[in-house]
């Protein structure tokens, strides 16, 4: 073991060398240390530097690693000069003023905050050379939402002030990451949550040397009441089986999040307020979609008078651990397991995860949740991978009779829903999931009433909730979307602020007591959110409709209503139960899932390139995970099973 770690302190020692001697004399190397998976390299004339990009790229080349560079702190122009400076170099149409410029000396960066972040930028990143070699600061450019934005503004705010721990987190990690070059004898799997069933998600991949935690997720409706982690097995089916796994919490080098939903992300701060102090890896929206949905999850668990598992602090601690990924940017989370994101088509950010385990000693697919067909928002699922042993791909809808409704043929039944009700006088209520579902709507609407004489609509469209937080956030990372989104909003034109739309104010009584309209609302299976406030209002009156376009869980109101419910208890303005009539009109329209379909499903396997060796059904009800495992396997002739909680799969 000895001889191990002298190696390993040999080998570190080796890559600070060879950059060290890599750098030119001219640019007057400081230092150079590990920040996180990255390693930043301090110069006493970054312009030198910035003057040749094949200096870097060489050297990052060799040393497989990312490389930032830095001015030493005595070189950094003063900040109040700097920005004079940065404001005459940036032009004037970039949309940045002195509030969006903030320095971060704990970096030698500057944040620089646009609407046009391309023209900060410039061709081929003139502009911000210019900006390095005339202030030595080293700008990082961030998008302004075209829409208003509280959680950016709070995330962002919040690192800013992190600065100081952030580095010195940074460090820690860059350390942890480089503490071994052992090879590993062995790898494996257990799964704790999300194997034959829907909620909880949670994988946890393990070497002789690493402990991989992927997702770490809340199910979706006992963890609304706030339960307690510690309490009985009916309760505990909210949780992953973390404590099944034989490790202290932090034994675990890393959480790495494939997208934002609760059902995969709902756990995590629990672990920070039980001690974990590791990184959580996401790509850049994801990290953002998360604080929204974690902070409303505090709020709704408050307002229905539960307990919740963790704190608005513990969130904010998880927040301060992340570390942000794009796709297709590989990156070592420990010294032999590299990850790489790849689009998963399902929501913003949503990714399938790469992990490239020793020097080709393993590779690892998992899907997270992913679509692989059309959808107006995002482009489907990549399919090409530089290598693939096993994969492991969610099941919501593997069964054989799984089949979606075609979607053009979705989308008129929608509409044409939509206009019979308010044509006949009456208010539709559309309750929506804020992240992804919402935005699919707002784009199907603006596409046939915006765009389409033969479907005029002589009514409002409100937006209220969530919904109009999340797609603010959408607007801040137009490169996630397709192709044509991201000119819209690039051109500010985004469908998000069409003006078929309305955004509510005031009391939500005044839009209920006007004529028809349609009322697109965030709390998709009612169990919370203001379209459970909307129901209350719109319920007894028959003209009135309520149009489900997505999944409701068994025991969810939504549910309740869609199956024939004439009479639900709910708490009054008084906060006394009352019963409210369902005499409004209830229909569903399906095909507008963010999930793949079984036909989509094995398409995807079919079409990942390389094919798989092995691959494991999860995040479906049993009957469909074993249903899509033997398609798959009859199909492709290839190992292909269904595993449940608890079960550990050996993979060498």
């Amino acid at each position: 073991m000895k001889d191990e770690q002298k190696e390993k302190q040999e080998g570190t020692r080796s890559i600070l060398a060879v950059i060290e001697e890599r750098i030119p004399s001219q640019a007057g190397f400081i230092k150079a240390e590990f920040e996180g998976p990255d390693i930043a390299i301090y110069v006493r004339d970054i312009a030198y530097i910035f003057s040749d990009e094949n200096i870097v790229k060489g050297i990052s080349a060799m040393v497989k690693k990312k490389l930032i560079i830095r001015s030493e702190a005595s070189r950094l122009m003063e900040p109040e000069e700097a920005k004079a400076r940065i404001i005459a170099i940036v032009p004037k149409e970039a949309g940045i003023n002195e509030e969006g410029i903030r320095f971060v000396p704990e970096f030698s960066e500057v944040y620089l905050e646009a609407l046009k972040p391309g023209l900060v930028i410039g061709k081929g990143g003139s502009t911000l050379k210019s900006i390095v070699i005339d202030t030595r600061w080293v700008p990082r450019v961030f998008r302004i939402p075209t829409m208003n934005s509280d959680v950016i503004k709070g995330v962002r705010q919040m690192l800013l002030k992190e600065s100081d721990f952030r580095k010195k987190f940074l460090t820690n990690v860059g350390k942890r990451i480089n503490r071994t070059i052992s090879k590993s004898e062995w790898i494996k799997a257990t799964a704790l949550g999300g194997f034959k069933e829907v909620g909880r998600s949670s994988l946890l991949l393990e070497t002789n040397h690493s402990k991989i935690l992927i997702d770490c997720g809340l199910s979706p409706e006992p963890s609304i009441k706030g339960l307690d982690a510690n309490a009985g097995s009916d309760e505990n089916k909210a949780f992953p089986y973390l404590d099944s796994a034989n490790i202290t919490i932090n034994d675990i080098d890393a959480v790495v999040l494939t997208h934002a939903h609760m059902d995969h992300t709902g756990f995590v701060p629990y672990l920070f307020k039980f001690g974990y102090e590791g990184p959580v890896y996401c790509t850049p929206p994801t990290r953002d979609l998360v604080a929204l949905l974690l902070f409303d999850y505090l709020k709704l668990v408050q307002r229905s008078g539960g307990t919740p598992l963790y704190e608005e602090k513990d969130v904010r601690k998880m927040l301060s651990h992340m570390i942000t990924r794009d796709y297709h940017e590989v990156t070592n989370v420990t010294d032999e397991i590299k990850l790489t994101y790849h689009n998963a088509g399902h929501i913003l950010g949503s990714s399938t995860v790469h992990l490239h385990i020793g020097e080709g000693m393993y590779n690892i697919v998992h899907s997270g949740d992913l679509k692989f067909g059309f959808t107006r928002l995002l482009d489907p699922a990549d399919t090409k991978y530089p290598r693939i042993d096993a994969l492991f791909v969610e099941s919501t809808y593997g069964a054989q009779n799984d089949i979606t409704a075609n979607r053009q043929e979705a989308e008129i039944n929608l509409v044409n829903t939509i206009k019979r009700a308010v044509d006949n006088g009456g208010k539709v209520l559309i309750p929506l999931f804020a992240v992804g579902r919402s935005q699919e709507m707002m784009l199907i609407l603006e596409a046939f009433f915006a765009n389409n004489p033969k479907y005029k609509l002589d009514a409002p469209i409100y937006l209220d909730g969530m919904l109009l937080e999340a797609s603010a956030i959408h607007t801040a990372y137009p490169e996630y979307l397709k192709a044509n989104l991201q000119h819209r909003i690039l051109s500010n034109r985004s469908p998000f602020e069409s003006e078929i739309f309305e955004v509510a104010k005031g009391e939500r009584s005044e839009i209920v007591d006007r004529g028809p309209a349609i009322i697109l609302a965030s709390g998709g299976m009612m169990n919370g959110g203001v379209s459970l406030e909307y129901f209350k209002e719109l319920s007894e009156d028959p003209k009135n409709s309520i149009l489900f376009v997505g999944y409701n869980s068994a025991s969810s109101l939504g549910r309740r209503i869609q199956f024939g419910t004439k009479e639900i208890p709910l708490p009054g303005e008084n906060g006394k139960l009352q019963n409210f009539k369902v005499n409004m009109q209830v229909a569903t329209v399906e095909g507008f899932s963010g999930h793949s379909d079984r036909r989509q499903l094995m398409s995807f396997v079919e079409n990942i390139r390389p094919t798989p060796k092995k691959v494991f059904t999860m995040h479906g009800e049993e009957s469909k995970c074993e249903d899509l495992a033997r398609g798959i396997g009859n199909r492709l002739r290839i190992e292909a099973r269904a595993p449940m909680d608890l079960d550990t799969i050996r993979f060498k």
